[in-house]
């Protein structure tokens, strides 16, 4: 389809979008999709608590430092080459290369639940570009995607897939952020979602760990949800109960279904206050472990391997279980890259020689140094219980819906860990009706043993840039810092605090200046 043909056909299901249309026979009683649908068909700026709305803007800054570091790297290349660069005529096209450039490397924003930002960023992006939106609807789309994608997600999470693995959460993200951006009416939102969650994707953990199909888990779900907002354009209806019948999605993808979290406190408990942005690329758990090893760095200068004997990385549970399961792929400097962002030994060891850990130390030459290496065989993990039960007194990722499910969260929790979860996790209260306060504790402890008999040690409880008291006071100026370290311009950085205030024409013209350099 040319570039021609392709913006008409957007003019056009824009224009039917804005006039009703029979769906056929629906549901007597509303469903929680049906619920979250007309909320979020109907929020506006003004709905939005000024807080929520800077995190969306401190969430666009880092989302777009992801998809740059994706665009520097040798793989991301190969994407633009196989579907074009993200600044192309089609945006639905460009939401995919965006979600796909920005997530691959571990350098997305999380938040409870889901890796949000692969899409709920990528999407507004795209359509806010071709649509010619003002940045207030930038910003509301983002926070729209982020509340329906983050509610989906928080269903599902006790249940087999979790973090980048979990790419439903894109999905809903996907659908949410352009059917926002393009203002079209509730009943099209019930649809898409509907036919979107018709067939979730599942993720196979060979491919995802050991080859470049990494790539493509929100490249492919963004991609689904576009065909499911144009067919619903179309008049195709999807099932308003998809999320919790019996035979729904919770039902294959929940090993404890909470659908109640759908559209639990719609317009006073925001999923967004709950963001974590990412410093580092990396898995779960590393944040905390370079940021040790940084310190350490700083402390005592540049290490080789021949100065250590011994370097320990405490973590929690869920930090040892995605490190277990990338080591059997992690080998040296021909790694698959899947599995190497999931692995803690070679972000440490770099970081204690170099002081830093980047985008760049995932290619040649660095990722070439046998020194890193070698250092790498040095480290050791080790379970720390105390990390586990604070990351389970956390929001996120798991520990407010483990308050939701309550006691019906034991299946999951022995699933998880076995009985010494169970019991180290005991009881964890109510689930909040607020998230302003919220938390993820991803912690590390890093001790490094010298061959000259010194010990020097480091830990943190809440990552640099996870949801925590620091991030909320310090959010935009740490993803300045992120993407400025990309290469960003010095321009739109200095300007992503007036987005809000931008019109269309600005927008266009700060989106060009953030890629096109």
């Amino acid at each position: 389809m040319s570039a021609v043909l392709a913006e008409r056909v957007a003019r056009t299901l824009c224009e039917q979008w804005e006039a009703p249309r029979s769906t056929g026979p629906r549901a007597t009683a509303d469903t929680p999709l049906r619920e979250l649908s007309a909320w979020a068909a109907r929020l506006r700026p003004q709905d939005v608590p000024c807080r929520v709305l800077k995190l969306a803007a401190s969430q666009v800054l880092s989302q777009i430092a992801s998809i740059r570091a994706g665009l520097a790297h040798p793989l991301g290349r190969k994407l633009v080459a196989a579907f074009g660069h993200p600044m192309q005529r089609d945006p639905r096209t460009a939401a995919g290369v965006f979600a796909a450039l920005g997530s691959w490397l571990n350098l997305d924003d999380t938040a409870y639940a889901g890796h949000l930002s692969n899409s709920t960023v990528a999407v507004p992006l795209a359509f806010a570009y071709a649509r010619k939106l003002d940045g207030l609807s930038l910003l509301t789309a983002v926070v729209a995607a982020n509340e329906c994608a983050a509610r989906i997600t928080a269903s599902a999470t006790l249940g087999p897939l979790r973090g980048q693995s979990a790419v439903h959460t894109h999905l809903a993200g996907a659908v949410a952020g352009r059917l926002h951006a393009d203002r079209a009416p509730a009943h099209l939102w019930e649809n898409a979602f509907g036919l979107a969650f018709a067939m979730p994707n599942w993720p196979l953990m060979r491919a995802f760990l050991a080859s470049d199909a990494r790539l493509f888990n929100t490249f492919t779900p963004v991609r689904t949800a576009m065909d499911a907002c144009d067919a619903a354009a179309a008049g195709l209806r999807g099932a308003p109960d998809i999320i919790e019948h019996q035979d729904g999605f919770l039902a294959r993808f929940a090993t404890v279904p909470l659908p109640q979290a759908v559209a639990k406190g719609l317009g006073s408990r925001w999923h967004t206050d709950t963001l974590s942005f990412k410093m580092h690329p990396g898995g779960p758990g590393i944040d905390a472990a370079v940021d040790c090893a940084a310190e350490i760095h700083r402390a005592i200068g540049p290490l080789r391997p021949q100065d250590v004997a011994e370097i320990v990385v405490e973590a929690s549970l869920y930090t040892l279980f995605a490190g277990e399961r990338a080591a059997q792929y992690v080998n040296g400097p021909g790694s698959p890259l899947g599995a190497l962002v999931l692995d803690v030994p070679y972000p440490v060891a770099t970081t204690l020689m170099t002081g830093e850990f980047s985008v760049d130390d995932f290619s040649s030459p660095r990722l070439d140094d046998p020194g890193r290496w070698e250092l790498a065989r040095r480290v050791r993990l080790e379970h720390d219980t105390g990390m586990t039960r604070e990351l389970f007194l956390s929001d996120a990722p798991f520990g407010e819906a483990v308050r939701e499910a309550g006691p019906d969260a034991l299946p999951w929790l022995r699933g998880f860990g076995g009985d010494d979860l169970v019991d180290l996790v005991g009881s964890l209260g109510e689930a909040g009706q607020d998230f302003s306060r919220s938390t993820k504790a991803t912690g590390a402890r890093v001790t490094v043993r010298l061959t000259d008999g010194r010990t020097v040690t480091r830990g943190r409880l809440i990552p640099v840039g996870a949801a925590g008291p620091e991030t909320r006071s310090r959010h935009s100026e740490m993803v300045r810092e992120k993407f400025l370290a990309v290469g960003g311009s010095q321009q739109v950085a200095d300007t992503v605090g007036a987005l809000h205030r931008m019109r269309p024409r600005g927008v266009r013209r700060w989106i060009e200046a953030a890629f096109l350099d």
